[in-house]
Formats: C-alpha cells, sequence, structure tokens
C-alpha cells in the first residue's frame, strides 16, 4: 500500500500548524509552505480540503493564514487521511461481488486495523514525540 504525496503534504501540513497551535497565531501559506518543504499553490488546495472538513480554518486580513481549528490532541493521522482519500485505506474487493468472501473479509480486517491505528495517532502525540525527543542527551 502506497500513499499518495498529497496526504503526506496534508499530514505536514497539520504537523506545521500543529507546532504554532499555543501561540494562536495564524501561519501564511508561504511560511508554512516553506517549514514543511510543500509547493505553496498545492498546498493552498490541501488546506482549502482541509478547511472543508474542520480541520483548518482561515483568518483574513494583514495578519492573515491558517491554523488548526481544534486542539491537537483532537485532530488524528485518520482525520486527514479520510479528508484527502475519502477512506484510510479501500480496496475495489470490498464492493466487488466477485471478490471471494474469504478475501473481502481479510481486506475488511486490513480495512479495520489500518483505521483503527491512524484513529489512535493524534497531532498532540505527534507533538510530544518531537519534544520528548528534543529533551533527550547523548553522552
Amino acid at each position: 500500500m502506497k500513499l499518495s504525496a498529497k496526504s503526506d503534504y496534508a499530514a505536514r501540513a497539520v504537523i506545521g500548524l500543529a507546532r504554532h497551535y499555543q501561540s494562536g497565531e495564524s501561519l501564511r501559506v508561504e511560511d508554512l509552505a516553506g517549514e514543511q518543504g510543500i509547493p505553496p499553490n498545492y498546498l493552498v488546495q490541501i488546506l482549502i480540503e482541509l478547511k472543508s472538513q474542520q480541520i483548518v480554518k482561515s483568518m483574513r486580513g494583514k495578519d492573515g493564514g491558517y491554523m488548526l481549528a481544534r486542539p491537537p490532541a483532537e485532530i488524528t493521522m485518520a482525520d486527514v487521511l479520510r479528508c484527502v482519500h475519502g477512506q484510510v485505506f479501500d480496496s475495489p474487493g470490498l464492493t466487488d461481488a466477485h471478490c471471494p468472501p474469504e478475501l473481502r473479509a481479510a481486506w475488511k480486517a486490513l480495512q479495520a486495523a489500518l483505521d483503527a491505528a491512524a484513529s489512535a495517532i493524534t497531532f498532540q502525540k505527534l507533538l510530544d514525540q518531537s519534544a520528548d525527543k528534543e529533551k533527550m542527551y547523548y553522552i
């Protein structure tokens, strides 16, 4: 299974905004794109999709930009993947009448496992992991 660059960029955008969540400041698209290595024009399209699912919100005006619509602890990787792809995992066999039932059951089990794993990853957990790594020191 291979996820698209779009899903990676969407997750990068959310983690970038999560890093700035506590400040309450919005980030300009150009700044977020530069921080996360995302083409700015593509990032705008992704942010519009994330906004439609209430993952991010936009602020107008001189200090306008984007920020998370809710705390990082309430946004999961599954939220981002569903926003970008519709499902965390999908297979044609899930709806194909010619797919053998035992194989369809395997696809459903895989779908449930991946959905549960993606739902367990919050952006706050990712931030916490990053903070823990910064606290570590090496001898």
